[in-house]
């Protein structure tokens, strides 16, 4: 995979894209992530990237003129590219299609490459919208400066789903969101720590046991801390009962 990061601010990914994760998969030739900037994609002697918007209103606008050259320039090497995959032109933007897991999985299954561009001030021109870009992506229903944070989330995101990044071919499959539940609860050694005990089925040798447990423990952590996702999530009948009695039983005690 192949990620084209476009920017008025490259120094900004000097740092994050150095460490943990992302730095192993670039080493190992798993991923490769090319930072430009755009004002290198313009002619005049002041570079400029943006001008006021027409109609008036506070703020700049990111001119369409370097935005399509950087990309087309991009677009015109093609060493990224890979049969039945495609490239991806993402504007990172607070209008776009709310990130999650599913998102990240598909743009993991169907891309080979990543051309993010970084927005800034009020916007990008709309013709960027409407005729450059192929994907327009929100990570959230909020206002940051810059679209640079967002792109080092999709980046993040996307590099773990891919294959053999991750240490173990298991860790992104126990994720949370990825079978529409949170994860369960994690413990590590010791088994006691300042009189709290880890749970006993844990440290059972139990398979079957604590398979079980896991399952049950996500589904409360999720009805607890997000309701919302036991609606799309696959449940068995049994697992709906429990959850109608842990809905029924609080509804009883808050109503004493």
């Amino acid at each position: 995979m192949r990620f084209d990061l476009l920017t008025i601010f490259p120094e900004f990914f000097t740092g994050p894209l150095e460490h943990g994760i992302i730095r192993r998969a670039r080493q190992q030739g798993q991923i490769e992530t090319l930072v430009h900037d755009l004002r290198s994609f313009t002619f005049d002697k002041h570079h400029i990237v943006d001008d006021r918007p027409f109609g008036g209103g506070d703020g700049m606008v990111l001119k369409p003129e370097p935005l399509f050259l950087a990309v087309e320039t991009l677009l015109a090497d093609d060493t990224a590219e890979v049969a039945g995959k495609r490239a991806a032109v993402v504007l990172l933007s607070p209008q776009g299609r709310v990130f999650d897991q599913c998102e990240a999985q598909r743009l993991a299954d169907e891309c080979s490459r990543l051309i993010l561009l970084c927005g800034r001030y009020e916007g990008v021109d709309e013709r960027v919208v409407e005729h450059l870009v192929t994907d327009e992506i929100s990570i959230g229903d909020y206002v940051l400066t810059g679209g640079e944070l967002p792109a080092l989330v999709l980046v993040d995101a996307v590099t773990r789903l891919l294959p053999n990044v991750l240490g173990s071919e298991t860790s992104a499959v126990h994720d949370s969101f990825v079978n529409g539940l949170l994860d369960y609860p994690h413990y590590t050694r010791p088994a006691e720590f300042r009189d709290w005990r880890v749970p006993e089925v844990l440290i059972s040798g139990h398979h079957g046991a604590v398979a079980k447990w896991r399952r049950r423990a996500a589904l409360l952590k999720t009805w607890q801390r997000r309701p919302d996702l036991l609606a799309a999530a696959e449940l068995t009948d049994e697992e709906r009962a429990w959850l109608a009695t842990l809905s029924n039983e609080t509804a009883s005690i808050n109503n004493q």
